[in-house]
């Protein structure tokens, strides 16, 4: 397979910075799915290293702000005001009113790209999807493939590819969260108010899943695992809810022979969510965005994977034990399984359990 980083430029990294002036101020558009938010971070730090200089923005939807927003190599955010035509305008009007010379593009949209270039950002840079989407941009890469067929690889590969495309270093690898000291506050506050015993350890279990319903795993297999790291372990099961997610969280409490603690009132912000991983002793997750953020702060991380492609996240595996049944429809990356579930279903809680000890044996 051909490393992203190496793909064909329509101008060659060498020429770039001799046909252009280094940037003063550059817009980042982040992705819209929390995880890959956090699998953006070193390619962001690599940015704000080779070019440091420049005023680093961050564009992206705002409630993405609470997991970036106190890096220390993130000098602004500018939310996105969403779709339709009023909105895109004040998109385009608040992006050339900060007459940014950079503007890197992480989603693969047309959507992406075409503020940048209604607001006539001299330099844009992203993935070549497809036509429309190249003709917004001044340089574009061509998404890693083999053979002329795209090629799922680790999110943190990909996107470190487009400052690799400028010339710039890297800067490691690590993936980055912010922890604001309001969000370990509330946090705080919330598992107090809920009865938690804060001096007693914690698996943070993240059940839902926003891709779909084929992401998670069972309910009555989280209730059982649950019951017994408690008793094996003394942990406390808490679960951090965000929108719509509240009813699988009482489905695994109701299903629980012990106590178990779904914070469902209030929700829990993503800021929030980061804060509560901190004091995990265990995490327990399906493959959805917040996974990331224990693997960012090294918090050991136990996650049952059925219908979506590993290769995207294969990343970081010494802190994270990531559990895949063989089953020969997977990954089908359909967002409800046509048939009976199997590639989750078979993915027993001994299994998580297994996983969960040696994990907590190796960090302890």
């Amino acid at each position: 397979m051909t490393d992203a980083s190496e793909e064909v430029l329509r101008v060659p990294p060498s020429r770039i910075w001799s046909d252009w002036p280094k940037p003063k101020r550059i817009v980042c558009r982040i992705p819209n799915w929390v995880g890959d938010v956090v699998m953006a971070t070193p390619a962001l730090r690599a940015l704000k290293k080779g070019i440091p200089d420049a005023q680093l923005w961050i564009e992206g939807r705002p409630h993405l702000n609470t997991i970036i927003e106190d890096l220390p190599y993130v000098d602004h955010f500018l939310p996105d005001p969403g779709r339709g035509f009023a909105n895109t305008r004040e998109r385009i009007r608040r992006l050339r009113e900060h007459e940014f010379d950079l503007a890197v593009m992480f989603p693969d949209s047309p959507r992406s790209a075409f503020g940048p270039f209604m607001a006539r950002i001299p330099m844009r840079l992203g993935y070549s999807r497809d036509p429309m989407r190249r003709c917004l941009l001044t340089h574009h890469l061509h998404p890693p493939g083999e053979d002329r067929r795209r090629v799922p690889v680790s999110m943190i590969d990909r996107y470190l590819a487009l400052p690799r495309a400028l010339g710039l270093a890297d800067d490691g690898e690590e993936l980055d969260v912010s922890i604001s000291e309001d969000n370990r506050r509330t946090t705080e506050e919330q598992l107090v108010a809920a009865g938690v015993d804060t001096e007693a350890p914690i698996c943070v279990v993240i059940p839902g899943a926003a891709f779909g319903a084929s992401k998670a795993w069972p309910i009555e297999h989280f209730a059982v695992t649950l019951d017994r790291l408690r008793d094996e372990h003394g942990l406390q099961a808490i679960i951090p809810t965000g929108p719509g997610e509240q009813a699988i969280a009482h489905g695994i409490a109701n299903a629980m022979k012990g106590p178990c603690f779904p914070l469902t009132d209030p929700i829990f912000s993503l800021g929030q969510v980061v804060a509560l991983m901190q004091r995990a002793r265990l995490v327990i997750s399906n493959d959805t965005g917040p996974r990331q953020f224990a693997v960012a702060q090294g918090i050991p991380v136990v996650v049952p994977i059925g219908p979506t492609d590993h290769r995207t996240t294969h990343h970081h595996l010494e802190r994270q034990r990531v559990l895949i049944e063989p089953v020969d429809c997977r990954p089908c990356c359909l967002k409800k399984c046509p048939t009976d579930h199997r590639c989750m279903t078979r993915i027993t809680p001994d299994r998580v359990l297994a996983a969960a000890r040696e994990m907590m044996e190796k960090f302890q």
